[in-house]
């Protein structure tokens, strides 16, 4: 493995870069308060925007770890924050993490998510040199799932009344892509 951090990323749409404290009213507008996308996540909506600011402030201190992967997604015709992906846990002995993400749902169904995570998926490959990607979504949320489909994951299984960071969801599907059939489907 070969850790570098978060980088900077760009796709066609898109500038996938590290969070700033400057990012909070993006952030507390565009999808921290907004139900519909929180609804299938492990967080609830942000109370104010104080409590942006506090998750804002926590995350840009772990910029120093070169293991901490987390970028804000921003729309390169107008510089607005419209969501962010993550990977949530990096396991450096399997060389593996799990991905996670969330966009505004003003930008739902225009491909957005999929650019960015097929772009994140592809610096983990090459650049940090992981063997295996995954992602967990809420069955509720097709969407997600579909997704991870658009970016060549295979569905793995559906994990009943399954339990992930002490947080208990009804069904969760789950989905993988290996280093070996990512190269294949270039």
């Amino acid at each position: 493995m070969n850790n570098k951090g978060t980088v900077t990323l760009i796709t066609d749409r898109l500038i996938l870069r590290k969070y700033s404290i400057e990012d909070s009213k993006d952030m507390y507008k565009n999808w921290g308060t907004d139900k519909k996308v929180t609804r299938f996540l492990s967080w609830e909506n942000h109370k104010n925007i104080e409590e942006t600011k506090r998750i804002l402030e926590y995350w840009v201190s772990r910029y120093e770890s070169d293991s901490f992967y987390n970028w804000i997604i921003e729309l390169k015709e107008n510089n607005e924050a419209i969501g962010g992906i993550e990977v949530v846990e990096l396991d450096t002995v399997k060389k593996a993490c799990e991905i996670g993400y969330c966009l505004s749902s003003e930008y739902w169904n225009k491909g957005i998510m999929t650019e960015a995570l097929k772009k994140v998926i592809e610096f983990l490959f090459k650049e940090v040199e992981l063997e295996e990607i995954y992602a967990f979504h809420d069955t509720r949320n097709a969407a997600s799932g579909e997704v991870m489909r658009k970016s060549n994951m295979i569905y793995k299984g559906t994990f009943r009344n399954f339990i992930i960071r002490n947080i208990k969801y009804d069904n969760i599907s789950a989905y993988s892509i290996t280093k070996k059939e990512w190269k294949d489907n270039l």
